[in-house]
């Protein structure tokens, strides 16, 4: 069976051990799930500018000095999510709330002890969290689920930014 592909962008926008995350509204199938801003690249549009627009769409916040960081595959039984990863720790504004969402700072701790949380969130855990933060790293993320988002496999492979040597 062919898997339908989705090519998309998540934000983690980290401070003081707080990242931002949205978490949805009852007009949405994932109702009272939390989920790191970001979505579908637009045609013509590059991985970044995605990644800037979904932030202030879902959140209101401007977000600065974008770090590509990696990939992270995220594959349900009939859909395969293949999404570029950013990070950034400056930012303009404040989160706000949207008809589909809020939006919210959140201690990463508290929010790995949430629940309903989208499988994205995984990155956050501290053995995987350095591939994120640390400017020397990148990382390659695959994340197989159920349709309940339950984990079943996580294959994750770390890579150490090499100098470019001239």
């Amino acid at each position: 069976m062919n898997k339908t592909i989705r090519e998309a962008v998540r934000c983690f926008l980290v401070k003081d051990n707080k990242v931002v995350v949205i978490k949805y509204k009852s007009s949405n199938i994932k109702e009272g799930y939390y989920d790191i801003p970001g979505g579908k690249i637009e045609k013509g549009e590059t991985p970044e500018e995605a990644a800037i627009r979904e932030m202030k769409e879902e959140t209101g916040i401007k977000v600065k000095k974008l770090k590509s960081k990696g990939k992270m595959i995220i594959e349900y039984p009939k859909r395969i999510f293949n999404l570029t990863i950013f990070f950034s720790d400056e930012c303009e504004g404040e989160p706000q709330e949207f008809e589909e969402n809020t939006s919210e700072w959140i201690d990463i701790e508290e929010l790995l002890k949430k629940e309903k949380r989208l499988s994205n969130i995984m990155i956050l855990d501290k053995d995987y969290i350095n591939g994120l933060i640390d400017d020397k790293y990148n990382f390659i993320m695959n994340i197989k689920v159920d349709n309940n988002e339950n984990i079943l496999n996580i294959e994750y492979i770390l890579e150490e930014e090499k100098d470019d040597v001239r």
